[in-house]
Formats: C-alpha cells, sequence, structure tokens
C-alpha cells in the first residue's frame, strides 16, 4: 500500500514554508517509502494524483497556528479542522482537501508546527527548521502516529 507525504505552505511566507522545506528536504533525500506530494500553496491542485495513488495512509504537514509555542509539533484530528480557527495562506480551506479524499484514503493524518512569523519575504525561524527536521527524520521510521502527541491530548 502506497503513503503520501502532501507538504503544504508557501516558502516565501517565513514560517508558512514549513511544508515546502520539508518536501525539498525530502526530495534529496527520501525517507522511507513515502509518495512526496508538494501541494505548495494550493494542496487541491493534488486532489486528483492523490486519489488516484489511492494510499493507505496520507500525512499532511502543514504550519498551523494552535496557539503553541513556535515550532511544537501536534497531531489534529482531521475532523477537527473546520472547527478550528486555524492560520491559512492557502486558496482553499484543508478540511475541503480532506472531505475530497475521505473516500480514497485508509487514513489521513493532519501534522502541524507551530509557526512564529508568517509574512512575506521573512525568513523561517530557527524553531520551525529544526521542527521540520524532527518531522523529517521520524518519516523513515513512521509508525502510528509518529511519536507525536495529538492536539486534543492537551
Amino acid at each position: 500500500m502506497t503513503d503520501v507525504l502532501l507538504c503544504v505552505g508557501n516558502s516565501m511566507m517565513g514560517d508558512d514554508g514549513a511544508g515546502p522545506l520539508l518536501a525539498e528536504k525530502f526530495r534529496a533525500a527520501p525517507q522511507g517509502d513515502w509518495v512526496l506530494v508538494d501541494g505548495g500553496s494550493a494542496p487541491e491542485n493534488d486532489i486528483g494524483a492523490i486519489r488516484a495513488l489511492r494510499p493507505a495512509r496520507l500525512l499532511i504537514v502543514d504550519a498551523t497556528d494552535m496557539g503553541l509555542n513556535p515550532g511544537d509539533i501536534r497531531l489534529i484530528d482531521p475532523d477537527d479542522i473546520a472547527q478550528m480557527f486555524m492560520m491559512t495562506t492557502h486558496n482553499m480551506p484543508l478540511n475541503y482537501l480532506v472531505d475530497q479524499l475521505k473516500d480514497a484514503v485508509g487514513e489521513v493524518l493532519f501534522l502541524g508546527i507551530q509557526p512564529d512569523i508568517v509574512g512575506f519575504y521573512y525568513p523561517m525561524t530557527e524553531a520551525v527548521k529544526r521542527s521540520v527536521e524532527t518531522v523529517y527524520q521520524r518519516l523513515a521510521g513512521w509508525r502510528g502516529n509518529g511519536g507525536f502527541a495529538r492536539l486534543d491530548e492537551e
């Protein structure tokens, strides 16, 4: 079965570039058996490609304002995405993407990285860079939640 890593974000918007940085690292040196989809700021454009892969698992990684410390990483229940007020720089809300894929994907995991600064032409903070590296390192041996806490367990 296929596992898909969907990286979301805008590399020109400071910490919102967490997803694109993860995609860049993965492209340079893949970890595990993930199939990379670099969704950028319009991941809805990749719905057809992801549906065609019919992944057993879809891991979506995005900078997400969860009210935590910069760089904190949490798994968020995909069903909670619509109810949460989430900072987004994307063309469409991510709950739309998840809803379009639910019937074609075995399991959807949404991994949020808490940003600090999101603004055009700001550099990515060190806290978020370290978090991207943590996620990258865990991809090869990913089991269950990848060792990350769930936001609703706080």
